[in-house]
């Protein structure tokens, strides 16, 4: 994790939650653009929102949230890309809703709109809390 290189995450630690993983990179233009978007439902704590960092360096990655934010309740660094492999990530940004079982039931490939939000996460997440 970027704030404590001391902790492991696993995907059991998330087992009974529907959560949202969010890949991106200090290096990624398009990370930037839809930052504020996911900064925005953070906020709105409807799911724990998961930070991936991905081919990054630690130092950048934590400047680069000092700068625009972290809206992450974790950080999972994947430095030389091979987790990401796990997940079937291609690049950044990448978006990945999660229902409680572990299952990958949403995947945005490049950057996350506003519409996406509402139109698909939002009544995904409603689906999946019932």
């Amino acid at each position: 994790l970027l704030n404590n290189s001391e902790t492991r995450f696993a995907n059991s630690d998330m087992v009974g939650k529907v959560w949202l993983l969010n890949v991106f990179a200090s290096w990624c233009g398009p990370c930037l653009d839809e930052h504020p978007i996911i900064v925005n439902f953070a906020r709105s704590n409807t799911v724990p929102v998961l930070g991936f960092n991905y081919k990054d360096r630690p130092q950048a990655a934590a400047q680069w949230l000092d700068r625009h934010g972290d809206p992450y309740s974790q950080v999972v660094l994947d430095i030389d890309g091979r987790i990401g492999l796990d997940y079937g990530v291609y690049g950044v940004p990448e978006t990945f809703l999660i229902d409680r079982e572990g299952f990958i039931r949403y995947k945005k490939i490049g950057p996350l709109t506003q519409l996406d939000v509402s139109e698909d996460i939002l009544p995904l997440i409603e689906e999946l809390s019932r």
